[in-house]
């Protein structure tokens, strides 16, 4: 004797329904562990950058609240530099290419030396570079002033003089700075593979919606 037709239709439903509850589990279950090895590859908060008035190569007053929406990138050099400052141009030159494709994205230098680095000397370092003028600012201003955004928005070291020299101590790190204006990440900013480190954590910050 066969089974009846309403049994096979019970245990056909009851199967799918089964099924359907399984396939909705396996998607919610997925989605949490998205979420949560999202959550954990966030980049930490390291520091802030306080609110700063400097003056940009183009000789317009700019601060912090400028940069606000913005993802930047920003390094620490001066332009007599007989060291490793050109190199690190050169890399800040270099993300220009790949950054072009994200409007939100900045790249922004500080003078340590703004005692001799002028809007005027900055600009004619900039043009050495390339450098976009909309993209890739150029900061300097009173020395007190550019040392503390340095030493306690980025806490990074900057001063002093080499011994027999006027070449200036300061950090070669690269520092990645979100839309709020806190510090994300450091780099080495003499890497040869900074832009395939970097970039990455850029976009990143880019899509946070924090």
């Amino acid at each position: 004797m066969g089974v009846p037709r309403q049994v096979r239709v019970f245990w056909l439903v009851a199967a799918g329904a089964t099924l359907l509850m399984l396939t909705v589990g396996t998607f919610l279950f997925l989605r949490e562990v998205k979420a949560i090895r999202a959550q954990s590859q966030r980049l930490p908060v390291l520091s802030e950058v306080p609110e700063f008035s400097l003056l940009e190569r183009s000789g317009k007053e700019t601060g912090l609240s400028d940069l606000l929406g913005h993802v930047w990138v920003a390094d620490f050099i001066f332009t007599h530099c007989a060291g490793p400052c050109p190199l690190l141009s050169a890399q800040m030159q270099a993300l220009q290419a790949p950054l072009r494709k994200y409007p939100e994205a900045r790249l922004v230098s500080f003078s340590v030396d703004p005692e001799r680095d002028t809007p005027e000397v900055l600009s004619e370092y900039a043009d050495r570079y390339l450098a976009d003028e909309d993209r890739w600012l150029f900061l300097t201003g009173e020395k007190p002033g550019v040392y503390r955004v340095i030493r306690k928005g980025f806490q990074l070291g900057v001063g002093g003089v080499e011994e027999g020299t006027d070449q200036i101590m300061h950090s070669l790190r690269f520092a990645l700075v979100d839309r709020r204006g806190r510090v994300r990440a450091y780099y080495d900013g003499t890497d040869p593979g900074l832009a395939k480190k970097l970039l990455p954590d850029l976009k990143m910050l880019l899509k946070e919606s924090d």
